[in-house]
């Protein structure tokens, strides 16, 4: 597979959780990719949370539940190991679907709501630092 040019930040759409037009940044140094969301609890085998937050223009309050998730450790970049429920999802760049794999976690006062990982990026992207937004400018055009 050819790999594609992606920049420092872009925005995505991730279709099976209703969310479009995101901003994420992209992490060469972060292993994993995740999202923010609010009221992460599990109940009967079953996780729930509310993606985004209120300030959040793309923010629905809808709950969200999976059945399927994981729990992994994540270390930050302080240093600190977490550990975070794991789903997955897809996500839409360049007009592609993609399978990928979000941790949960409070990003409320990080910029942006999506951090994207080497995980992800790994086989199927190039970072060029110097470019944003290469996705969504060709979406748009």
């Amino acid at each position: 597979m050819e790999k594609v040019v992606i920049g420092r930040t872009d925005r995505a759409d991730f279709p099976a959780l209703g969310l479009s037009d995101i901003d994420v940044k992209i992490d060469t140094g972060a292993y994993t990719s995740s999202i923010h969301c609010n009221h992460i609890r599990e109940e009967d085998n079953i996780l729930r949370c509310t993606f985004l937050d209120p300030k959040h223009p793309e923010y629905n309050g809808k709950e969200m539940q999976f059945e399927s998730y994981d729990i992994t450790a994540v270390k930050s970049s302080n240093g600190e190991i977490q550990y975070r429920y794991v789903v997955q999802s897809n996500i839409r760049l360049f007009g592609k679907v993609y399978k990928i794999s979000l941790t949960l976690s409070s990003r409320e006062d990080m910029r942006f709501p999506v951090l994207i990982g080497r995980k992800f990026l790994t086989k199927k992207f190039i970072v060029d630092t110097e470019l944003t937004d290469v996705s969504h400018a060709q979406q748009t055009l």
